[in-house]
């Protein structure tokens, strides 16, 4: 079953009286979606009852929690200080995404900075070898962590290498946001053709039975010489990529993903306006 929704509360939840995220599962399900990415981008603060009252919320009205890590995360920092704070704060997420109800963290791996690039490459995969036997011995060893695709040549994870990393072991899903590919491709998908290429590098990498559950994703995006700048929004025609060019290649291929829309304020409207595209496609 494919899932749509947003990252985080959109600007018409607030505009409508909301306040707090324990309202968001019932407001999303008023509106035929059914994922919702817990963002802890800034830092991690939740407290374990109001997360279990959201995971409450959830069950009762058919919403998927994911959760997105802390973006200064960066496992590609030799620094040992610096790596068990990066470890730390996955586990933290890990542990906050079983308090939601869910079990995928997206995680933004890690940057380049003054290494060279198989250099940071080795530093993450030996961190993300190194993670698993920490969540195991926190009982969270079922966390599906989700090394995302990035938006800019300075960071890491380009497509290839995030493929790379998640065949170090099964627990890990890749989180492929088409806006950073779009961005770091600078307007690379630009059609169907393009999209197919990327759905048929993960499934030559990780099999068609791993491609068809992966975590998406999607917004439209504005992008410059150095990649990613800022996510857009779909009535904003002059930003791709589009959604439109994607949806028929998941249904014919059969992919069950979460997909998660980050467009900038409409985050909810737009998830909409992409489960309507899909299913336009599979009547």
């Amino acid at each position: 079953m494919i899932r749509f929704g947003p990252a985080g509360n959109c600007d018409s939840f607030y505009a409508e009286g909301h306040k707090a995220s324990v309202e968001a599962p019932a407001w999303l399900n008023g509106r035929g979606l059914t994922a919702y990415e817990y963002s802890f981008g800034h830092g991690i603060s939740l407290r374990e009852d109001t997360a279990r009252q959201i995971a409450g919320e959830a069950r009762e009205n058919g919403v998927r929690v994911s959760v997105h890590a802390p973006y200064y995360i960066n496992l590609a920092n030799p620094d040992p200080e610096k790596r068990a704070a990066s470890f730390r704060y996955i586990l933290e997420s890990a542990r906050r995404a079983v308090w939601l109800g869910g079990d995928r963290v997206v995680v933004h791996v890690g940057a380049q900075q003054k290494l060279t690039r198989d250099e940071a490459l080795r530093h993450c995969e030996k961190a993300l070898r190194e993670v698993y036997p920490m969540l195991e011995a926190e009982g969270l060893g079922e966390a599906h962590i989700c090394p995302e695709t990035m938006g800019r040549p300075s960071q890491i994870g380009d497509l290839k290498e995030t493929l790379r990393f998640c065949l170090l072991d099964e627990r890990l899903i890749p989180c492929i946001d088409f806006a950073h590919l779009h961005a770091l491709g600078q307007g690379a998908l630009n059609g169907p053709e393009a999209f197919a290429a990327v759905l048929d590098e993960i499934e030559s990498a990780l099999g068609i039975a791993r491609a068809r559950r992966i975590h998406i994703h999607f917004s439209t995006i504005e992008y410059g010489p150095k990649g990613e700048v800022r996510h857009r929004t779909f009535a904003e025609p002059d930003f791709g990529p589009r959604f439109e060019h994607l949806a028929p290649l998941l249904a014919a291929r059969g992919y069950e993903p979460t997909v998660i829309c980050e467009c900038r304020g409409t985050q909810a409207e737009d998830a909409r306006a992409m489960k309507d595209i899909y299913e336009g496609v599979i009547q």
